[in-house]
């Protein structure tokens, strides 16, 4: 009897089990929708700074040139070293009306943060260019920065500003997470501090590319 007793418990424990993991993936599945596909030939603009522009490497190195390749489509690098928020801000509407891309993708705010400007201002930045492109019906997706930590860089534990979250979180917008931290943890994949060398490049394409797919704008071949 106690035998055939702690199989039941054991099985309703086994339910209750499964039934919290498929909360936890319904919440996920909520929170990320898979997004409608970017078909091959289309437009993609990257808005970034010297990550974007491909400082470190080589031009035909740089990460988007690399992505181009592996997606199929026209990726408009708009990548300016030093380039900041309020930069990114001024300079969107231009490339969205030249250009008319499907998918913008928003890698900006290390130079704030190298530069300490207030967080808040930052997240209104982002906040302000994300809205900017959803009135023109652009797809969106934001690239976290890691966070500027010395001690965390020197001894390779870097992690994202947690400003890019709180964004994403508020203007309802897919977040690419920890590529750049993960690459600039690593010495061999920077070219200094705050650049990857080419195959950290490399590596970013190939992160990126990951994230890409598994968020619906790359089609599964």
């Amino acid at each position: 009897m106690a035998f055939l007793l702690a199989v039941m418990s054991g099985k309703e424990h086994m339910k209750k089990l499964v039934l919290v993991i498929f909360l936890v993936l319904l919440a996920c599945a909520e929170k990320h929708p898979p997004q409608p596909a970017i078909a091959q030939g289309a437009t993609v603009l990257i808005l970034g700074d010297s990550l974007s522009y491909g400082t470190g490497a080589k031009p035909e190195e740089a990460y988007p040139e690399l992505l181009e390749k592996a997606t199929g489509w026209h990726i408009v690098n708009a990548g300016i070293p030093g380039d900041t928020t309020s930069g990114g801000l001024q300079r969107l509407p231009n490339l969205l009306e030249e250009h008319q891309p499907k998918l913008l993708l928003i890698e900006l705010g290390g130079n704030d943060l190298l530069r300490q400007v207030p967080t808040k201002q930052v997240e209104e930045n982002l906040k302000s260019i994300i809205a900017q492109a959803k009135t023109q019906g652009v797809q969106i997706a934001l690239v976290a920065i890691p966070e500027i930590s010395p001690l965390m860089a020197a001894v390779g534990n870097l992690s994202d500003h947690p400003l890019y979250a709180r964004v994403a979180e508020e203007t309802k917008v897919p977040l690419i997470t920890d590529i750049f931290s993960d690459v600039l943890s690593k010495r061999d994949l920077k070219a200094d501090q705050i650049h990857p060398n080419a195959q950290g490049y490399v590596e970013v394409a190939k992160a990126m590319q990951e994230t890409l797919k598994a968020l619906g704008f790359v089609r599964a071949p």
